[in-house]
């Protein structure tokens, strides 16, 4: 992947050419033009480990502890130290783009995707975020924040609209982006699926080419969530440049026959284009150790380790300890209980899910400390579903 001179390659497209760039052509990569030297690049989840391309059966990666706990060590030099891992870790998933860090706020704690987001505070969400950015980018790779905007729950979260007015939405739900764009400059900002106010947020102009280009003056790559886009001209008149992922629904010939007839005007489409080749363009430094398509790798090592182990353990602060019951001591007996004492439960589902380097279970950790195994019962157990009824 050599450097590319934007506006030369810009100038060279075809009006065919520059709408092929404005989507991906599968689940994970982008458009590639190789014969205006236009290179394809990757995207992987995510949130709290690089996953690359494979949602089941992948190539193992360092599970990094949630967004949640990332914030709760209030310590952004080591939040930058662990963006410059996911950096690496993404660099051996053959990977140039990395689908997080999420900053939506946690409203509830029903948000099934609450675990994600870096926490509750606008403030503390945005400084940790951009901690994260800048260790990311630091390594070449470029960093997506998401879900840009109100992305805040997860009931109806394709379609609902979030109805909030603009000062709660600038001082509470924009803040964390404001924030992680002032301070680490993402190459990349995600669009969430809701909309805001009427208007789906991957073709809300107000707040994509309005708050987040002009007022803030960001310059990078809109992308939609997957499946996120909703329309064709008016998604691309609004500012989102990349339809994710491919085949596209509401681009490709679409947007060819509409923008063959002027809606959008060229000077819309060439501005889409030209923010997909600036993307390509600051992945160039990846030329060197990230090959096209190339194979994906595990990168376990002891300092990687290390720090997975340094980040959880700033993230936690002990309330109470009643009775001296920690350290466990060998000497007294002791009784684990719950159903997921033997179930190591490291991650979420959907983006936030990965096959770690390694996993300990509760009981098991237990167990090494008092050098013997504990005592043990299932106590009461819990179904995610309803079990079926049997004899």
């Amino acid at each position: 992947m050599a450097d590319i001179n934007v506006e030369a390659v810009l100038k060279s497209l075809s009006l065919s050419e520059k709408v092929d760039l404005l989507a991906g052509i599968d689940f994970w990569h982008t458009k590639a033009l190789p014969r205006h030297g236009v290179p394809s690049l990757r995207m992987s989840d995510g949130p709290n480990g690089v996953r690359g391309t494979k949602f089941f059966n992948g190539v193992p990666a360092a599970c990094f502890p949630c967004g949640t706990a990332l914030g709760a060590t209030f310590n952004q030099p080591l939040l930058e130290e662990a963006g410059r891992a996911m950096g690496r870790e993404a660099i051996a998933k053959s990977a140039h783009v990395i689908l997080g860090p999420t900053i939506n706020m946690q409203r509830s704690p029903l948000g099934g995707r609450g675990f994600e987001s870096i926490g509750e505070d606008p403030s503390l969400a945005g400084l940790a975020a951009a901690a994260l950015v800048r260790g990311i980018q630091s390594t070449g790779v470029q960093a997506a924040v998401k879900h840009f905007l109100c992305n805040d729950q997860e009931d109806r979260r394709m379609g609902v609209q979030s109805i909030v007015t603009e000062r709660a939405l600038r001082e509470i739900y924009a803040r964390p982006f404001q924030l992680a764009v002032r301070d680490a400059r993402p190459g990349a900002v995600m669009t969430a699926y809701n909309g805001i106010n009427g208007t789906m947020c991957s073709e809300n102009a107000k707040y994509i080419d309005g708050m987040l280009r002009r007022e803030w003056g960001w310059q990078g790559l809109v992308m939609s969530d997957w499946y996120g886009t909703y329309s064709t001209t008016a998604a691309v008149a609004a500012g989102l440049d990349l339809e994710m992922p491919g085949p596209p629904r509401f681009r490709g010939e679409a947007l060819k026959f509409n923008a063959a007839a002027g809606r959008p005007p060229a000077h819309v489409v060439d501005a889409r284009a030209r923010e997909v080749l600036r993307l390509v363009g600051k992945c160039a430094p990846l030329a060197a150790e990230v090959q096209e398509r190339g194979p994906e790798r595990e990168a376990n090592t002891p300092e990687t380790a290390a720090l997975l182990r340094r980040i959880g353990n700033e993230s936690i602060v002990l309330l109470k300890n009643e009775g001296g019951v920690l350290p466990l001591s060998r000497d007294k007996t002791t009784l684990v209980i719950g159903p997921n004492a033997k179930v190591a439960t490291y991650h979420g589902g959907g983006s936030a899910a990965l096959p770690a380097y390694y996993a300990v279970t509760p009981y098991d950790g237990i167990a090494a400390k008092l050098g013997a195994p504990p005592a043990y019962t299932v106590g009461a157990y819990t179904h995610r579903f309803l079990p079926l009824l049997g004899p």
